[in-house]
């Protein structure tokens, strides 16, 4: 009989748990804290979700699935973890970005529009045009509760049948022929017949035969001018590209607006020793942005906080099987709004062996390299 190790109740392996106890597979879930800490990536209080990919089209049908399922958690959960706002691209016409979201849409038959002047400005008074850009407007984008969702997630598998084994971390996963053994760090070990790899920033220790890499993603929230922008439900999510390049989200609280610059991130010799401050450089970098940009914050932060997370060279996550584990990590800072059909696809793999979802770009065993 199939019995499952989910090693890390994150976003995706508390998805996985979810979708696997669903199935009335027997599944256990391990984790060095418990599902909703905020030691991994799954913390900050927002995810951005979107349709129009500018990461490839044919990410365009799992993120149809995904919103199907994130609807479903919902419903379980009875509480709204995604919140359709909408979103938005902002840059020059020419970016090649903002012409990849377009053909992610083209592609799909996706609903965006293009605008400038007056109807970008109506559509979003926060994100103002400057000369020679547009804005592409998602209408099925929102934001997603990142926290909420994995302890909704988790309670969802235990409810099914699951079991969690919290603050209870991982030394060790071996596989034989008839099975696998998970090794505890006080000494246990647990046989099953699979096991599922979802460790978060912590994969290098698992899986450290492939080029993952545990880097630092900082958040820094700056405080509104006006009651009327950032509300958090109307104000669409925001990503900006060319320079300054960043991600921006509705004020959760009513007090600060969470901003991300997009610049590399730094690497990290182990998540265990996360600084959560932010370097005075990326402070003022970051400030210069919402000052340059975002008229309606005020450019002196209220909060910073970081967080980490594992990512590949290419920056296309991880998901596939490798004898009886399956591999689910590295997502690079793409998984969250994709965690539910991961997590269906982790167990289509685990009773199958195969799923009839289009996964080969994420394939563990693709040659490794970095995206130009």
């Amino acid at each position: 009989m199939t019995s499952v190790a989910v090693v890390g109740t994150g976003a995706v392996g508390s998805m996985a748990l979810w979708r696997l106890a669903g199935r009335g597979i027997p599944a256990v879930g391990f984790d060095a804290y418990a599902p909703g800490h905020d030691r991994g990536s799954a913390g900050g209080e927002s995810r951005i979700f979107r349709t129009a990919y500018k990461e490839g089209p044919r990410y365009v049908p799992l993120l149809r699935e995904a919103r199907e399922l994130w609807a479903e958690l919902d419903r379980g959960a009875g509480r709204r973890l995604l919140t359709p706002v909408g979103g938005i691209t902002v840059g020059p016409r020419e970016h090649p970005a903002v012409a990849a979201v377009l053909a992610a849409a083209r592609a799909h038959d996706l609903p965006v529009e293009v605008l400038t002047g007056r109807r970008a400005a109506e559509r979003a008074p926060e994100y103002p045009l400057r000369d020679g850009e547009v804005m592409v407007a998602d209408p099925d984008a929102g934001y997603l509760r990142p926290e909420p969702a994995v302890v909704a997630a988790a309670a969802a598998a235990e409810q099914a049948g699951a079991r969690i084994l919290r603050y209870t971390p991982v030394k060790e996963v071996r596989q034989d022929t008839t099975g696998v053994t998970v090794v505890t760090e006080d000494g246990g070990e647990h046989r099953f017949t699979h096991a599922v790899l979802a460790p978060g920033p912590w994969a290098r220790r698992l899986l450290p035969d492939l080029p993952i890499a545990a880097r630092a993603i900082t958040s820094t929230w700056f405080p509104r001018r006006y009651e009327t922008l950032f509300d958090p439900g109307r104000c669409p999510i925001a990503i900006r590209v060319g320079e300054p390049a960043y991600s921006c989200f509705p004020s959760m609280d009513g007090a600060g607006v969470k901003v991300n610059l997009h610049v590399p991130w730094r690497d990290l010799d182990s998540p265990d020793a996360l600084e959560r401050s932010a370097p005075p450089a990326y402070v003022r970098q970051v400030a210069a942005a919402v000052a340059a940009t975002l008229p309606g914050l005020r450019p002196d932060p209220i909060r910073v906080a970081t967080f980490a997370d594992a990512f590949t060279p290419d920056g296309h996550g991880l998901l596939g099987t490798r004898g009886r584990t399956v591999i689910a990590a590295a997502f690079s800072g793409h998984g969250f709004k994709l965690a539910p059909v991961f997590g269906d696809i982790v167990a289509d793999l685990v009773e199958t062996g195969t799923t009839t979802r289009d996964i080969d770009h994420l394939a563990p065993n693709r040659p490794l390299r970095r995206s130009p």
